[in-house]
């Protein structure tokens, strides 16, 4: 796969990226493909929805408690009848998806830089 095109500094600092922990993953009904809704706890900032196709990678109790990377000043995007407001980091591969974790816990709501 080849690179992308090159962004600024700047443009990259413009995405707020930031800790959240999941509270909870709930199937996404009438999907497409296998996904979740995401109940993610970002501390200060609140509890944001998000949609992730992550089913076939994930179960909804191994989602519960873990610690993600997100993108969380994107538009809000309408999914079907849930409104999207934070888009979970992960790598592709095909298929399948690999969230991007943290190795220790940090607060909820911390910047990644």
């Amino acid at each position: 796969m080849e690179p992308k095109a090159t962004v600024s500094p700047a443009d990259f600092a413009a995405c707020d990226l930031r800790i959240g922990t999941i509270l909870s993953a709930e199937p996404l009904e009438n999907a497409r493909k296998p996904a979740y809704v995401l109940r993610i706890d970002f501390g200060p900032m609140g509890i944001l929805k998000s949609t992730a196709q992550l089913a076939l990678d994930y179960s909804e109790q191994e989602l519960q408690g873990k610690q993600v990377v997100a993108v969380v000043n994107f538009p809000p995007k309408q999914v079907g009848p849930h409104q999207s407001r934070c888009l979970v980091l992960g790598a592709v591969q095909g298929a399948n998806v690999s969230l991007l974790e943290l190795p220790r816990s940090v607060p909820a709501g911390t910047p990644v830089s």
